[in-house]
């Protein structure tokens, strides 16, 4: 199966509204026309990013059908659905309307810290049963283990279901091995705004981005120049070192609403456990904004 899904693309927040903290589908609208207006290439929906842990069964289906309204196919689409028991995986999967969803975005199992040849037996049960192609997720400071690159090279041989991987290990070493020895139809997208030059740089597609929910045209930019191998993109990811930073000092997403909050487009509304960025940090921000 061919991948789609290069170059820059949001993972998309949730955004709540204060006085009952229900999910804001006027909010999501704005979030999403701004993002496509400023050049963004798909959209991610229901990442870790959209505190999906947090939203019912039934909110997740009313997210991603929001999206896929909204978004009308202009873009291609990806919707997260992941987790630690594999057997609910695949029930979510059973029950989804996957009409206007190109791939899926599925994390490796989290909490329950699998051996590797449980990482694999689970994402091959996903690709049996999966309408649309499978993106990988390795994102190891969450799940508590790392999905090595021996492993994700043996799912992307082994089924051509699976399209690509977001790394996020940090690991650039594991990632090079990865693009070096990965099936034609198998790319890599940067799961880290901070390495975005660095792994596109080393073969990388593109990036599935925290920073591009508000600062959508600027990680375009970088993302475009660095896929080029253009020098300015050294000094741009050097630039936004500070305001990716602050992204998470305080925890994912709450940073980036802050931005967003600034902007007029969100809420500054997050469910706990997760909640909003003190009011030294929301300053801090605001002062690394100006700087860009």
């Amino acid at each position: 199966m061919e991948n789609i899904f290069k170059g820059t693309g949001p993972a998309v927040i949730t955004p709540f509204k204060n006085d009952d903290l229900t999910v804001d589908f006027e909010a999501l609208e704005r979030l999403l026309e701004f993002q496509i207006a400023s050049g963004i290439d798909f959209i991610v929906a229901l990442g870790t990013t959209a505190e999906t842990s947090t939203l019912s069964h039934d909110e997740r289906h009313q997210v991603y059908q929001a999206i896929k309204k909204i978004n009308n196919k202009r873009l291609p689409l990806m919707v997260g659905f992941g987790g630690n028991n594999t057997a609910e995986v695949i029930n979510h999967i059973h029950s989804a309307d996957f009409r206007g969803i190109d791939a899926i975005l599925s994390v490796v199992p989290y909490y329950s810290k699998p051996s590797q040849e449980g990482v694999y037996r689970h994402f091959m049960e996903l690709a049996k049963v999966s309408p649309v192609p499978i993106m990988l997720y390795n994102v190891p400071s969450r799940c508590g283990v790392n999905m090595t690159a021996e492993t994700t090279l043996r799912l992307a041989k082994d089924s051509s279901k699976f399209i690509g991987v977001k790394e996020a290990s940090g690991n650039l070493e594991q990632i090079k091995k990865i693009i070096e020895n990965a099936p034609s139809n198998f790319e890599v997208l940067s799961g880290d705004d901070a390495m975005i030059n660095s792994v596109t740089m080393a073969g990388g597609k593109g990036v599935i981005s925290v920073l591009a929910n508000a600062l959508p045209a600027k990680t375009v930019e970088l993302t475009n120049l660095s896929l080029k191998g253009d020098d300015a993109a050294k000094d741009l990811q050097l630039q936004y070192l500070e305001i990716i930073d602050l992204l998470f000092v305080e925890g994912n997403p709450a940073g980036v609403k802050a931005i967003l909050h600034q902007k007029g487009i969100v809420e500054n509304v997050l469910r706990l456990p997760l909640c909003p960025v003190s009011d030294q940090t929301y300053l801090k921000i605001e002062q690394a904004l100006k700087k860009i």
